[in-house]
Order: structure tokens, then C-alpha cells, then sequence
């Protein structure tokens, strides 16, 4: 007598029908996918080049230099009685930290058209992948900065570092969810309107001028003003980090809430499209 087996799946591959179906359990479950995305990005960037690692410390370096010379020398922008190093270089990290994040989430259905259509994997795995592997640059970069900032501190110059640094964390969680959701934003839309990508570059770049990146807060002195740029979500995230840092600037509790406020709109919003998008953008690309 012949002996059944019962057959059964251990992975079940359905269309996704919920617009609020956004696979969150299936990337905690493929999170071993994650991490090798994460190390295949890092692994890449590394090859065939002269100074490997050592482009992370030369580009904020540089960057650093070129604005002090620009806007410290040139434009004679004060810098809240901050050294101009500490002050650019504190900027300079987080916003390229953000930019860098929103341009890789913004091209993931381009970048990643060829794996996306041989293999299925949750599609929310490679835009997370973006965000967390751009850490690893980020952690190089702001280790430039404080040695530069210990480099003052030994030299005597009075640098006020409080309790408010502690929220350092939330500032890297802010910038994250806004890149992560304007990204999943941008991704969806040029997905069939390719010309958009050269408006969100362009967009990308003012942005940083609209942003206390260059300049304090405290330098824009009129309050309509002011009051515009505190609309940046980004605006609050990097005064926060320095108010810690050197007890300058601008710190709001209420201005971090609009942050995140912000932060988590964008989220809802971008993986909405995100979701309804990945069906069908093979097809489009």
C-alpha cells in the first residue's frame, strides 16, 4: 500500500490586495536579506578605488574647507562664536547623511529594476537596506568630527556640550524616516514620469540653503523668515544636534514634534504609494 505525503508550502507568494498591506512582517522575517544587502552595498563601494574608506574622511574634509573659505572668509557669515570647523563639519554630516539616503531610496525601482524582476524578495528590504548601509559612511564621517572637535576643546575653546546631545539618536531616527519616506515618495513617482528625477535633484541641492547647514538659525533675523525655515522638518533635526553639541543655536521641543509630525506623514504616505507602485512598476520601468 502506497504511503501519501502531504505537500504544504512553507512560503506563500500572494498579490498584495490592502492598500495598508505594507509587508512588515516579511521583512522582520527576511531580515538575514537585510543585512546581506547592507554588507553587498558596502563591500561595492570599495572596490577598484585608491583610498577606499578614506574618500569618507576626504569628502566632508574637503566640503569643510571649501565652505570656510566661501561663506567664512568670502560672505563673512558668523557661525554663533562656533570654530568654523566644528561648525561646518557638524552640518556637513548630517546633511550628506540625508541626502545620500534620500538619493539611494529615490532610485531604488531604477537602480534595482534587473533583481527586482528575477526574484522576488519583499520590495521594502531594498530601500531599508539604503538607509541603514549609509551608516556605516556616516559613522566614518562623524568620527572626523569629533576629532575635530576634541582638537578644539584640548586647544581651550569653550564648546558647551549638554544634556540635549542624548538626543542625537532621534536626530539620526528623523533624518532616517524622512529619507526613507520621501524617498519611497520620489521612487514611486518616477516610475512612469522619468523627467521628475532631474527636478527632484535640482530640489535636493537648494534644499540644503534652505537648511541652517552653512549658517545658524540665529543669522536669520527676520521672524516671517525664520519662521518659513522652521517649516523644514530638517531645520529642527540639525539645530537639536547642535544645541547638544556646542549649547548653540536654536532648540525647540515643539519645533522636534513638527519633525517628526512630519517624519511620520511622509512614512504613511510614502509606503502608500510604495505599496501600490511595486505591483505593476516592472511593467513601467
Amino acid at each position: 500500500m502506497k504511503s501519501t505525503k502531504n505537500s504544504y508550502w512553507d512560503t506563500i507568494i500572494e498579490p498584495q490586495t490592502s492598500t495598508f498591506n505594507w509587508g512588515l512582517k516579511e521583512v522582520w522575517q527576511k531580515k538575514y536579506l537585510l543585512w546581506l544587502f547592507i554588507k553587498r552595498d558596502i563591500t561595492v563601494q570599495f572596490k577598484q578605488t585608491i583610498f577606499g574608506m578614506g574618500w569618507y574622511f576626504i569628502s566632508p574634509v574637503f566640503s569643510m574647507l571649501i565652505y570656510m573659505v566661501v561663506f567664512g572668509r568670502i560672505a563673512n557669515i558668523p557661525t554663533d562664536d562656533i570654530p568654523q570647523p566644528v561648525f561646518y563639519l557638524s552640518g556637513i554630516c548630517l546633511w550628506e547623511y540625508f541626502s545620500t539616503c534620500l538619493s539611494a531610496v529615490s532610485s531604488t525601482f531604477q537602480s534595482n529594476a534587473n533583481l527586482y524582476g528575477k526574484v522576488y524578495f519583499p520590495r521594502l528590504i531594498m530601500p531599508l537596506s539604503q538607509i541603514f548601509g549609509k551608516l556605516f559612511r556616516f559613522s566614518l564621517q562623524m568620527s572626523t568630527f569629533v576629532i575635530i572637535y576634541l582638537y578644539f576643546v584640548f586647544r581651550g575653546v569653550h564648546l558647551c556640550p549638554n544634556w540635549y546631545l542624548l538626543l542625537f539618536p532621534l536626530v539620526i531616527l528623523g533624518l532616517q524616516g524622512i529619507a526613507l519616506g520621501l524617498g519611497l515618495i520620489i521612487s514611486s513617482l518616477t516610475t512612469k514620469y522619468r523627467d521628475l528625477t532631474n527636478f527632484f535633484g535640482t530640489f535636493v541641492s537648494l534644499w540644503m540653503y534652505a537648511t541652517p547647514i552653512v549658517y545658524p538659525l540665529s543669522y536669520v533675523t527676520n521672524p516671517t523668515l525664520q519662521k518659513l525655515m522652521v517649516y523644514n522638518p530638517i531645520t529642527s533635526l540639525i539645530e537639536t544636534f547642535k544645541y547638544g553639541a556646542y549649547g548653540a543655536g536654536i532648540f525647540s521641543w515643539e519645533n522636534l514634534a513638527y519633525s517628526f509630525a512630519c517624519m511620520f506623514v511622509l512614512l504613511f504616505i510614502g509606503l502608500i504609494l510604495f505599496n501600490r507602485k511595486q505591483k505593476f512598476f516592472i511593467d513601467t520601468i
